[in-house]
């Protein structure tokens, strides 16, 4: 195999959430001032991700006392101590460009559905709908025996 891709695998980082364009995170950022650490949490919307391996990029967008703040996060960086995923939203598109024009409620993004949210997780509208169901038949029901 390639000695730059083993290089770049061992500096990914594993314990990060998947997220993606549209859902809601929290980023936990650490930021040194001085000689003291301090983390600092961003809280937006995912509007675009890009890149791939190490040099995984994606940009988190909020808004601020009315102001629109953009902020680009290496998604592989040490100083992302965590993120976060408050919700997930339902979108069409990979990049969400389009907010930036967009103003309170015509910015707002519709939450994904569980069932949305497992299909999306598993691939196939199949699986999912097995799983639903067991997930039903898995809460065992009590008889009232002593009725009788």
């Amino acid at each position: 195999m390639n000695v730059i891709l083993e290089i770049e695998k061992s500096m990914m980082r594993s314990d990060l959430p998947d997220f993606r364009s549209g859902d809601t995170i929290a980023v936990h950022y650490k930021i040194k001032e001085g000689d003291r650490e301090r983390i600092q949490v961003f809280e937006g919307v995912v509007i675009a991700k890009k890149g791939g391996g190490v040099r995984e990029t994606f940009i988190v967008r909020k808004v601020s006392y009315g102001v629109g703040v953009e902020r680009i996060f290496p998604l592989h960086s040490p100083l992302i101590d965590k993120i976060d995923i408050k919700k997930k939203g339902k979108v069409r598109k990979a990049k969400l460009y389009y907010l930036r024009g967009r103003s309170k409620k015509a910015s707002r993004i519709k939450e994904r559905s569980r069932y949305e949210q497992i299909t999306a997780s598993n691939g196939s509208s199949e699986t999912a709908e097995t799983s639903i169901q067991t997930e039903e038949t898995a809460t065992p029901v009590e008889e009232n025996s002593t009725a009788q």
